[in-house]
């Protein structure tokens, strides 16, 4: 995996970031990756899963509604293949 190292960083700016790091749980670099892919990503970007997940919560879906949908899918019989004589 790629690395980087950062040279002249103020000492001022190293103790913001491991202040940001503690307030996040999590230790300085992983605090910078963060920064960074942050930094990174297109505005904009539509994730998938968090559209949907959003969506669910906006219409009030719950886990108890899409088990039940499942369940009534599987309630279901298949169609039968048409027989030819």
């Amino acid at each position: 995996m790629p690395a980087v190292t950062i040279r002249n960083l103020s000492e001022e700016t190293h103790r913001a970031l491991k202040a940001r790091a503690a307030q996040h749980n999590r230790s300085t670099e992983a605090e910078i990756r963060a920064i960074l892919e942050a930094a990174v990503q297109p505005e904009g970007r539509l994730r998938l899963g968090t559209a949907l997940a959003e969506m669910s919560r906006n219409v009030g879906l719950t886990n108890a509604d899409v088990e039940a949908l499942e369940e009534q899918h599987r309630a279901i019989k298949p169609a039968e293949p048409l027989r030819l004589k």
